[in-house]
């Protein structure tokens, strides 16, 4: 059946055969217009497969239409709409913001021939025949996603010469050629005052990417502008372009620009998901460096300058391996009260909310608890680590654990606290961020292991607990070092991220379905 129902990608399709029933020899446009179908002999056409009800459907059809715009005025491009919808009234709410033609909802044969002829699996699907009604590619939404109209007329030649330009590109990259699109060469300031991004040759440039509510991107924010004037005021050459990524935002984006001294692309600007696709965008915020020479000097400094502000500049490679130096002496000296004493915040509280001072956890062995009532896999893992608590108090007494939370309200912190027989953080303690940079967490729960000296043993803690509870302790480099060489790979992958019995997978703070 599959062999069947394969495509053949040299087969000349005959459109009347493909479009056309005993009832009707035409397509139709949203406001009932009729085209006969011998009229689209000799062109280019995509075939689109997708519904209302779909949301990558939704968030695609734009990019198409914008495409769609570009091309049809060529005169030898048309799109057919094939609809997965489920009733007429969906389907004409859709229809009606499509610039192009669709077989009617009504025909219902037709239109489950095609999925079948076409190998429809999931949607959006697009695919795009030649002028002779053969295949280009059956991957469209892919090629427009990546190309956009620039893929024109789609066939495999023209998209195998689209990749070795972006190759060629990647190998001379400097910054116009990741800056300018199209007739625009220019960035824009606070004011929306064009600068000709000719002025910014020969600069350090860093390219931010980030979106306004986004919390993480709020925080560093405000350390980037504390940065960015501070080498401004020492007279550094750089500069900063703001690559704003939600395009559904535009208040958002003026506002956030009226707050930054430095520059930004156009709002919604086309080389913005190409940039995206360019550096591989995986999360946020993101700070690209690009050096006097237009090329990529540091993929991302985000981590750099929140743990060391201006000093970081100019992030380069020798500039990274002073600052490993003052992290190694920093973890050697490190102690409790230098990571959790922070000017007047040298306390912890209690259940009853009283403040106990760092200095009595002094010596103690010290777990701190990343966590949060939202997240699936942390309510799962707690009750395991309030019972292993309890045996480990039971036989030493110089034992603590600090609850980090991560939870968005004050009335979820007190409740999911409310269980918990140990220490914690205040709710929203601006401690709770530096010690996520310091310790690196990428998704929760998370358990970081301090010994008596004030180091920092393991931060896989929240593995050992769960493979061996309260034989995980006492957390000294020897005994941690049996336990990992017992679980060894099991627990984490190469990315940190963590896969619990129920099925989900938590990085920073999301979790998600695995």
């Amino acid at each position: 059946m599959a062999e069947e129902n394969s495509i053949n990608n040299n087969e000349c399709y005959d459109l009347s055969s493909l479009f056309s029933s005993e009832e009707r020899d035409f397509l139709i446009r949203n406001n009932g217009d009729k085209v006969n179908i011998k009229d689209l002999s000799g062109k280019i056409l995509g075939l689109y497969f997708s519904a209302s009800w779909c949301p990558p459907c939704r968030g695609f059809t734009p990019s198409l239409i914008e495409v769609y715009k570009e091309l049809s005025s060529k005169g030898d491009f048309e799109i057919v709409f094939i609809s997965s919808d489920r009733d007429e009234e969906s389907f004409q709410g859709y229809f009606s913001k499509m610039p192009w033609l669709a077989i009617p909802l009504s025909d219902n044969a037709t239109i489950k021939s095609l999925k079948e002829k076409f190998s429809v699996m999931g949607i959006p699907h697009l695919v795009f025949l030649d002028k002779d009604g053969k295949i280009s590619t059956d991957e469209g939404v892919e090629v427009v996603m990546e190309h956009e109209a620039e893929a024109y007329p789609f066939t495999s030649e023209r998209i195998d010469q689209l990749k070795e330009e972006e190759e060629a590109a990647k190998r001379n990259q400097n910054l116009r050629n990741l800056l300018v699109y199209g007739s625009r060469d220019y960035v824009i300031s606070s004011d929306e005052t064009k600068v000709s991004v000719t002025e910014l040759e020969g600069k350090m440039v860093g390219l931010y990417f980030c979106v306004g509510p986004y919390e993480p991107c709020t925080v560093f924010t405000q350390k980037l502008v504390e940065v960015y004037k501070k080498l401004r005021e020492e007279g550094e050459n750089f500069e900063i372009v703001l690559i704003y990524l939600d395009e559904d935002d535009e208040g958002g984006f003026k506002e956030n620009l009226a707050d930054m001294p430095w520059l930004s692309l156009p709002f919604k600007d086309k080389k913005i998901e190409k940039l995206v696709r360019y550096f591989e965008l995986r999360s946020i915020p993101r700070l690209v460096i690009i050096g006097p020479d237009g090329k990529t000097l540091n993929p991302d400094v985000a981590e750099l300058i929140q743990e060391h502000g201006a000093a970081a500049y100019p992030f380069s490679s020798e500039k990274l391996a002073e600052l490993a130096e003052i992290e190694k002496a920093k973890l050697e000296s490190q102690t409790l009260e230098s990571i959790l004493v922070h000017g007047e915040k040298d306390y912890v509280i209690d259940k009853s909310g009283s403040k106990v001072p760092v200095s009595q956890l002094v010596g103690k062995h010290v777990l701190i608890y990343f966590s949060a009532h939202w997240c699936p896999p942390c309510r799962a893992f707690t009750p395991k680590l309030i019972e292993t608590y309890h045996e480990i108090k039971a036989k030493e007494s110089a034992f603590e654990i600090i609850f980090v939370s991560s939870d968005r309200d004050q009335p979820s912190f007190d409740e999911y606290y409310s269980d918990m027989p140990w220490l914690a953080l205040p709710f929203g303690d601006e401690r709770k961020a530096y010690l996520s940079r310091k310790f690196k967490v990428k998704g929760i729960p998370c358990l970081v292991a301090i010994g008596p000296e004030g180091k920092t043993i393991t931060t896989e803690t929240r593995q050992l607990i769960g493979a061996h509870g309260a034989d995980a302790f006492p957390f000294t480099e020897n005994h941690m070092k049996k336990l990992i060489e017992k679980i060894e790979g099991k627990a984490e992958d190469e990315e940190g991220k963590v896969e619990t019995k129920e099925g989900y997978i938590c990085e920073g703070d999301v979790c998600r379905k695995a």
